[in-house]
């Protein structure tokens, strides 16, 4: 007894209370609101699964913690007006680093006026051959003059460059290549009179530090003195023909040392992130004025990608602001667009500046997808959910589907009600007639 008492009182702890199959009741709406809650059900689990396995991306902004770094600047440029003879490109940062006529990443491309490629006219290989002719022409042993210009440390001016720079280093103007035996040689005012009109296209790769800094392209050659950095433009003047620094701008991209390699991740992570194009690629800027300075001033920015097979890539974003000068105008005040009075206290040379700077902050976006126990409790969520509020709609039609039954009835049976004493009436007279006629025959 004390057994079945247990157990029995145990059982009320059954929430789960079951009915007979006698008593269930099964209607039409039941069974229409049983096929909509499946309907229902099967919907929101393919949604639920589908948000299951979509991958979302986190973004948080933090403090760029790397050092020692350097960064990677890929660019393609084209000069439609500047013979690639006339183009250098220089580098220099805050930190005091100069990098002067950047050529050994850099690939010149010739380009005659319809912007098209001249065959065999690169012009590492091209120069490269020219100077081997020359030098096989002298024979070994020869030691060129300086013409009074400051020697190098092997004491000998091989060729017009190195004169031209033994020049500047004594302070000289490089004025009349015609004298000089090894411009001469190398034909070098021929070259200037046959490539004036050419373009050039500039691409390549250069590393620079992880700080404020510049890379610049300007005619002529500089050459680093103490303390300043000096531009020799006697081959941008000679021709006589004025060149302009308007430009096209290809490709111009920041990348980081560390992950240069990792090529398909950094293009699976831009395509990802919508960044497969940066500001300034395949843009431009012209102007009629030869003496004119183009300006771009860049704010870059870590970006930091993190994929859910726990692989990474980096790379940078930056913003732009850009600014063109006259340079015909010089230092004095003159009057802007909006009619203020403005001067400039460095005069500057034609060419195009890009001037960056880094961000101390990273751009840091993480993948990550649902855990299956989300999955899970939102499928019970679900299926409860519906089952609960089916439950409810159904219970409330079938009680008012009862409610309205019996009213219903009720206002039927009404006028039955009233109609009954009327009947009770004929039924009592004729039964007190027949009563009468049988007493009188037994008297």
């Amino acid at each position: 007894m004390a057994r079945g008492g247990l157990f029995s009182a145990f059982k009320g702890f059954d929430a789960f209370g079951k009915t007979m199959e006698d008593v269930k009741i099964k209607t039409r709406t039941g069974a229409l609101l049983t096929m909509l809650s499946a309907a229902i059900i099967v919907t929101f689990t393919l949604l639920e699964f589908i948000d299951y396995r979509r991958t979302y991306v986190d973004t948080a902004i933090v403090v760029d913690r790397s050092r020692g770094e350097k960064l990677v600047v890929n660019l393609n440029i084209t000069f439609p007006q500047v013979p690639c003879y006339l183009l250098s490109m220089d580098v220099m940062d805050i930190s005091g680093e100069h990098q002067n006529e950047i050529d050994h990443t850099m690939i010149k491309t010739r380009l005659n006026s319809k912007l098209e490629k001249i065959p065999d006219s690169t012009i590492s290989q091209e120069l490269k051959s020219e100077l081997e002719k020359v030098a096989k022409a002298r024979g070994d042993g020869y030691c060129g003059s300086c013409y009074g210009g400051q020697e190098p440390d092997g004491g000998c001016c091989n060729t017009c460059d190195s004169v031209r720079e033994a020049y500047l280093n004594r302070g000289w103007s490089f004025a009349n290549p015609d004298a000089i035996e090894q411009c001469i040689a190398e034909h070098w005012t021929e070259k200037i009179h046959d490539q004036a009109t050419e373009g050039c296209n500039i691409q390549g790769k250069v590393m620079v530090n992880k700080v404020i800094g510049n890379f610049h392209f300007s005619p002529g050659r500089s050459y680093l003195l103490p303390h300043m950095n000096v531009q020799e433009l006697v081959p941008y003047v000679k021709d006589g023909i004025k060149h302009g620094f308007g430009h096209i701008i290809h490709q111009l991209s920041f990348e980081n040392q560390k992950h240069v390699h990792g090529e398909e991740l950094t293009k699976k992570m831009k395509q990802r992130l919508g960044i497969s194009y940066q500001p300034l690629d395949t843009s431009g800027s012209f102007n009629a004025q030869s003496n004119y300075m183009y300006q771009y001033f860049l704010k870059v920015v870590a970006t930091r990608y993190s994929f859910l097979d726990r692989t990474f890539a980096s790379t940078y974003q930056y913003s732009v602001t850009t600014y063109e000068r006259d340079l015909a105008i010089g230092g004095a005040a003159a009057k802007n667009a909006q009619g203020l009075m403005t001067s400039h206290g460095i005069l500057g040379i034609p060419g195009v500046f890009i001037n960056y700077e880094i961000s101390p902050m990273v751009v840091d976006h993480h993948e990550r997808r649902q855990s299956f126990a989300h999955f899970l409790t939102s499928m019970c969520a679900i299926v409860g959910g519906v089952l609960t509020v089916a439950s409810i709609v159904d219970s409330a039609m079938f009680r008012g589907q009862k409610i309205i039954k019996k009213k219903v009835d009720s206002a039927s049976v009404a006028p039955s009600l009233n109609e009954r004493p009327s009947l009770m009436g004929l039924q009592a007279r004729s039964g007190y007639g027949s009563n009468y006629g049988s007493s009188v025959k037994m008297m």
